[in-house]
């Protein structure tokens, strides 16, 4: 998997960086976007600047390559799934606590419209 998902000599790296300091801001992010009602395409936007600043980190701490489509990309997908996890996680809880005589709780991820309601 070096060179195809990760570039860094160990995936310890790429899972420190990308998935978890990474993944943390880019939940933190989709929160962010959800609880102030933005629509999703912001969200989108947001997470692309943030996978250079992920981008920029592997650069500087441990001299990845900075400018790489690849790499990029791959960095931004994985953000991606946690921004938008993060996003539907908080609309769920926005639906299902703003409007509790609407909707109901499906899961962490969904919500479903009450009966009888």
């Amino acid at each position: 998997m070096q060179g195809i998902i990760y570039e860094e000599p160990t995936v310890w790296l790429f899972l420190l960086v990308t998935v978890v300091f990474g993944g943390w801001a880019a939940w933190m992010t989709g929160r962010a976007v959800a609880i102030t009602w933005r629509p999703v395409f912001q969200l989108v936007l947001y997470i692309l600047v943030l996978g250079l600043f992920v981008r920029f980190i592997h650069f500087a701490l441990f001299q990845a390559t900075l400018l790489t489509l690849h790499y990029y990309v791959i960095d931004t997908v994985v953000l991606m799934a946690f921004g938008f996890a993060g996003w539907r996680y908080y609309r769920t809880r926005q639906m299902t606590t703003q409007y509790r005589w609407l909707y109901e709780r499906t899961g962490p991820f969904g919500w479903k419209a009450r009966e009888g309601g």
